[in-house]
């Protein structure tokens, strides 16, 4: 296993509600660090990043805080970049879910760089294919997926060159149960492969993640994106953006330790954890015991 880096993005500046930039230390306050030093990793904590200010203005021309957003994603995607040419397992504090379009661009670019296949997991309430045409509020966290196939500002869509980061059939979306009507429209014409709670209920979620992890080979890297609010609120409550109907603490358990089971996870973000809605720190110390399983805890006892 390579060097786990901690890489902190202390903003919310892509989010409707403040309080995502206080993330980074709550996971630290709930000894990240020292749980994965547990499981035996090396660990390095390279702090925070530094961006501009929440201006907390309205949105320009249907986008809120644009140029700030490319600010702070340019900043994450060096780092994200820099940290996999060290050979490191890079590990993003968030920070809102915007952020996932500086670290996954960083992880495309280096897995083409690298000749390696590129899956996606994106576990979240919301498929986050919105665009400024479809969500009037112009927050972009709920835009990023949509950017990184290609739709959205030129600024965002092409922030590692000349193409965007990913085609659809690279990201698999896990736990949606939030999505606009016309953010669905546009989902189903791009052919987004997404395991909403009510195809989980039906299958189980085993069955589920058996099929989004199914074209896993020894070439693959896989990217996890976990979004806190991916989580039923009922056991995490420090999100910005509650939807019910999540799944519960075993089923989140069980989602981790299969994607530990790969052995192919490579890079990793945690976002829009905000300790501002939050219970002593609840939600935190819950996403490091789930971070925990994803490198390698398991509660399976069996030989």
């Amino acid at each position: 296993m390579p060097i786990v880096t901690l890489i902190g993005a202390p903003t919310d500046i892509g989010a409707g509600h403040r309080g995502a930039s206080m993330g980074p230390e709550a996971l630290r306050v709930a000894h990240i660090t020292e749980a994965l030093r547990e499981r035996g990793l090396e660990v390095e904590d390279r702090g925070n990043l530094t961006g501009p200010t929440n201006p907390w203005a309205p949105p320009v021309n249907g986008y809120r805080h644009l140029p700030e957003v490319v600010q702070w994603n340019r900043s994450v995607y060096h780092a994200v970049h820099a940290a996999l040419v060290d050979g490191r397992l890079p590990v993003l504090l968030g920070g809102d879910h915007c952020l996932g379009l500086g670290s996954i661009t960083a992880v495309a670019r280096y897995c083409r760089e690298q000749g390696k296949k590129l899956l996606v997991l994106w576990l979240d309430a919301h498929a986050d294919f919105n665009t400024s045409d479809i969500t009037p509020s112009g927050n972009v966290h709920g835009m990023p997926v949509a950017c990184l196939c290609g739709i959205g500002p030129r600024e965002l869509t092409h922030l590692g060159g000349d193409a965007p980061a990913l085609r659809p059939d690279q990201i698999r979306q896990i736990g949606i149960r939030s999505v606009d009507a016309g953010e669905k429209k546009l989902v189903h014409e791009q052919g987004l492969d997404i395991y909403d709670m009510r195809y989980i209920d039906e299958i189980g979620i085993k069955r589920a993640m058996e099929e989004a992890l199914s074209d896993i080979d020894a070439n693959t890297h896989l990217h996890v994106s976990f979004d806190v609010d991916f989580l039923d609120p009922e056991i995490a409550p420090g999100v910005g953006t509650t939807v019910p109907g999540g799944p519960n603490y075993r089923e989140a358990q069980l989602v981790m330790e299969m994607i530990a089971d790969t052995g192919r996870m490579a890079s990793l973000d945690i976002v829009e954890l905000n300790p501002a809605f939050d219970d002593h720190n609840r939600t935190a110390k819950l996403a490091v015991d789930l971070v925990e399983s994803l490198f390698g805890k398991s509660t399976l006892m069996r030989a």
